[in-house]
């Protein structure tokens, strides 16, 4: 895998996400009460503190859990809750190891329909049905990877043209479009009081994810 994409808008964290499938999973687990280039910069963050140029899900998973959390609360923090966060991923990792033996790319290789892809990634640890649609569709728009049914598979997320989530960010401008639809968004569920509210619980709050 190596392509061009600037999700966290810094060239070496977009680097490593353009090459690693384990950076792209591990950003959008991150990406939850956080702004999407804070999320997607974590790993980068994360491998550079582990004296790595990637991230390695055995290696992760064997981590000592306080060890590790200490690493994602060093300043500048990875996340707004790195110990919470640093729980997440590594349970994520553990997942990988035991389901793909840690080769995350594995997720999507064989993966024969959209269906599929999308069962696979809302399977992972900390994934709901939303962050996994918006992987899905991120995974189609700018990673090449397109089994059959994956736009059905991402709901809106996968329309083409639209401008909703972080499968649409390709830099500045694009960025700025999807804030503005996620704040009307915002907006039109507050308008609509409690039952007009949607979304994923995820952290101590619910919110949606980018």
């Amino acid at each position: 895998m190596n392509v061009t994409v600037r999700l966290a808008q810094q060239p070496e964290a977009d680097a490593l996400l353009g090459r690693s499938p384990l950076a792209v999973l591990v950003g959008m687990l991150l990406d939850q009460q956080v702004p999407m280039e804070w999320a997607f910069s974590g790993p980068y963050s994360i491998a550079h503190r582990m004296g790595g140029d990637d991230l390695d899900a055995h290696a992760i998973a064997a981590q000592d859990p306080e060890a590790f959390a200490a690493l994602l609360s060093e300043k500048p923090a990875v996340h707004r809750y790195p110990g919470s966060m640093a729980k997440r991923i590594q349970q994520l990792c553990a997942y990988l190891v035991h389901e793909y033996d840690g080769d995350a790319e594995a997720l999507w290789r064989d993966a024969g329909s959209g269906r599929e892809l999308l069962r696979r990634l809302q399977a992972l640890p900390g994934y709901g049905k939303q962050k996994a649609q918006i992987l899905t569709a991120l995974l189609g728009k700018q990673y090449g990877v397109t089994p059959d049914g994956w736009r059905e598979a991402a709901g809106a997320y996968g329309d083409d043209g639209s401008r909703r989530s972080v499968a649409d960010i390709t830099g500045p401008e694009t960025l700025a479009e999807v804030r503005a639809f996620k704040q009307e968004a915002k907006a039109a569920a507050k308008a609509a009081g409690p039952q007009g509210k949607t979304g994923t619980k995820a952290g101590p709050k619910a919110k949606k994810t980018t």
